[in-house]
């Protein structure tokens, strides 16, 4: 989803957490963990998808060992999004063994509030970035219906264009080009995304926003089609020690390629 960076990768390492959790990681210094947004598969990217999170997280790699991680693999159908941040919360404590910044970027801004919600004890400091407290009706659908489509085998990716691009005549050509482009990036294990997606869809943290305890900041564009104003806005406002950074203009990934994101991000987290 986000541009396809042209420069050298840096130097990555790649391994596996508890659960099976796969990870790369980048950069130096103190650990930041990266949870993926949706991908078609719980696997560490390959060849342009890879060079899409290096493109976004290469900046805080400057100052951050940055651990980008997926969800675990082979999800058993019914699995709720409580489960899958214990499964995170269990592989941060025993990966790092005290609490550490968490980074999650839309799909993995849900897991992130579930986990600090859940497991206070495991993050230091939260950013929240393109994502918010429940989906939104047009992510919801969207989703749902690129879910059914995998799991039957159907082409699907056209069904996320209305959440990636805010404009509808620019979301219509959106759809065209995902529905060419689908059979390259079907998932290898429908079921697996399946499950994940109807996770986040029953994900709703509104009510219980007032526990995370960790100081967050939750970063939205203006112009999200997946996340409203209002949905950022009630995440923050929920969370007892809250910033909100919203982008004039950007979109659901435009906002990411801001160079102010990871400018916002690293002063965030250096704060004592």
């Amino acid at each position: 989803m986000v541009g396809t960076g042209r420069a050298a990768r840096p130097e990555i390492t790649e391994g596996v957490l508890e659960h099976g959790m796969p990870y790369f990681a980048i950069g130096s210094g103190r650990p930041l963990v990266f949870l993926r947004w949706f991908s078609p598969d719980h696997a560490n990217p390959r060849g342009r998808m890879l060079d899409s999170e290096v493109r976004v997280l290469r900046p805080l790699a400057r100052s951050f060992r940055v651990y980008a991680v997926g969800r675990a693999p082979g999800m058993a159908q019914g699995i709720t999004m409580a489960e899958i941040a214990a499964e995170h919360a269990d592989a941060l404590r025993a990966e790092f063994g005290e609490p550490v910044d968490v980074l999650g970027i839309s799909s993995g801004g849900s897991v992130a509030l579930q986990l600090a919600a859940d497991h206070p004890e495991v993050v230091r400091r939260l950013v929240v970035a393109s994502s918010g407290c429940r989906l939104d009706p047009v992510a919801k659908e969207g989703q749902m219906r690129y879910a059914e489509a995998v799991l039957h085998g159907r082409r699907a990716m056209h069904h996320l264009a209305s959440s990636s691009v805010s404009s509808p005549a620019a979301a219509r050509l959106a759809a065209a080009a995902m529905w060419l482009l689908d059979p390259l990036s079907r998932p290898r294990d429908p079921a697996d995304t399946y499950a994940f997606l109807r996770a986040e869809d029953e994900f709703d943290i509104t009510e219980r926003l007032g526990e995370i305890q960790a100081p967050t900041l939750v970063i939205g564009g203006e112009r999200d089609a997946a996340y409203s104003l209002a949905t950022f806005r009630r995440t923050a406002d929920g969370i007892p020690d809250s910033h909100l950074a919203i982008y004039p203009g950007a979109g659901h990934v435009s906002a990411l390629r801001r160079t102010r994101f990871a400018i916002d991000v690293v002063n965030f987290l250096d704060q004592p």
